[in-house]
């Protein structure tokens, strides 16, 4: 009855696994087999049941460990964080840029890298609902994983419970064969111990007989102690077994819980989020409009000061320069001077030349009548010295 009931559970176990697309025909020879073999005559069928569960614990163990350990939640988180801190932060910082009514090239170019990197503050609030619905997505599936996992390995604890209880019964049958071979080896030194007889023929067998009884204790020893650890650590693991999946049952019942109610306060404040993109956004908007305008009024009313402040200047001397003399009365009195001083140089400056050239003439005819006279005579004189 035990060996059905544990070998129906554990196909039914295997049938779950291979439902998630894992292999469990080709597992791996696992030493517990080659202990097996020393007890498999103690009692054939239950050590078979037990071998057969026992060689599909890696598997199982297999499916916790990447199924459920390697599971993608516990960091996204921060990524909303830090986008929600990000879009204040930011949104404070642009308000505080024009405070002063003007924003400085360095300003500019932080702005200019915090879009590049982190996007604008609209862009950002997608961000948090895609991540959102990223981890949401991830975690049902985990969710839905986990329950069918758990499903197949509590088959399998009933499997393992099953072959704890006939290890049991193999420990019986090793415990009667071990209690047989006390009473042989009893027997056997007895008959060593009261024989009185002269045949050493007869001796030596009762001694031979003796260790033999000796080296089949030892054997059955060997044989009880390896039942004796199979069923006490048979009995350790599906106990620890136990409070461990509890805990693991705890952990799913809780991601479940917390699944329900994300999907329930996203369903029914997706508005909010939405509301609150759209408050950021026009906030800012609002405050570069407002802004806007009072640079327009400041500027209107600074520029009518100005007016009121050069206005009558500028226009007494367009009225003085409009009304007034066009060339003035000294100017001409200069210019009229000038010409005649200049008309009264120029006279004597002629006459003064004049004289200076009629000199200079009378000057020039003389030099070159003396050259003429002076070569005259020098010619006079070489006529006379040739004759």
């Amino acid at each position: 009855m035990a060996k059905g009931t544990a070998l129906k559970q554990l196909d039914k176990a295997l049938k779950q696994v291979r439902e998630l697309g894992l292999d469990t025909k080709s597992q791996e020879v696992t030493p517990i087999g080659g202990l097996l073999e020393k007890i498999y005559d103690l009692d054939r069928d239950n050590v078979a049941v037990i071998a057969k569960t026992l060689s599909q614990v890696s598997l199982f163990n297999e499916i916790v460990r990447n199924e459920i350990s390697a599971m993608h939640i516990g960091t996204r988180y921060e990524d909303i964080i830090f986008a929600f801190n990000s879009i204040r932060d930011d949104a404070k910082r642009l308000v505080d840029q024009i405070e002063d009514g003007k924003i400085n090239t360095f300003e500019r170019v932080a702005n200019v890298w915090m879009k590049v990197r982190r996007g604008d503050i609209s862009e950002r609030f997608d961000e948090i609902r895609h991540t959102y619905l990223e981890v949401a997505k991830d975690a049902k599936d985990q969710i839905i994983r986990e329950g069918r996992i758990l499903d197949a390995y509590n088959d399998f604890r009933g499997a393992y419970k099953q072959a704890q209880v006939l290890s049991l019964k193999v420990l019986q049958k090793a415990e009667k064969q071990l209690k047989a071979a006390k009473v042989a080896l009893e027997k056997a030194s007895k008959k060593v111990a009261n024989y009185k007889g002269d045949d050493i023929t007869e001796r030596a067998e009762l001694e031979m007989d003796r260790d033999a009884k000796i080296r089949a204790l030892q054997d059955q020893d060997k044989r009880y102690q390896i039942a004796k650890d199979l069923a006490d650590n048979l009995t350790i693991g599906y106990n620890t077994s136990e409070v461990v999946m509890s805990r693991l049952v705890q952990t799913t019942n809780a991601k479940e819980r917390v699944y329900q109610q994300a999907v329930s306060f996203f369903s029914t404040n997706e508005a909010v989020l939405t509301a609150l993109k759209a408050s950021f956004t026009g906030l800012f908007g609002l405050h570069e409009s407002t802004r806007t305008l009072e640079s327009m009024k400041e500027g209107i009313d600074k520029s009518l000061e100005t007016l009121s402040e050069i206005g009558d200047q500028v226009q007494e001397a367009a009225i003085r320069a409009g009304y007034g003399p066009t060339v003035q009365a000294e100017s001409v009195k200069m210019l009229v001077d000038s010409v005649v001083s200049f008309q009264m140089r120029t006279r004597e400056i002629i006459d003064e030349m004049r004289v200076l050239a009629t000199r200079n003439s009378e000057e020039i005819r003389e030099a070159v009548e003396d050259g003429k006279t002076r070569m005259a005579r020098l010619a006079a004189d070489g006529e006379q010295w040739l004759n």
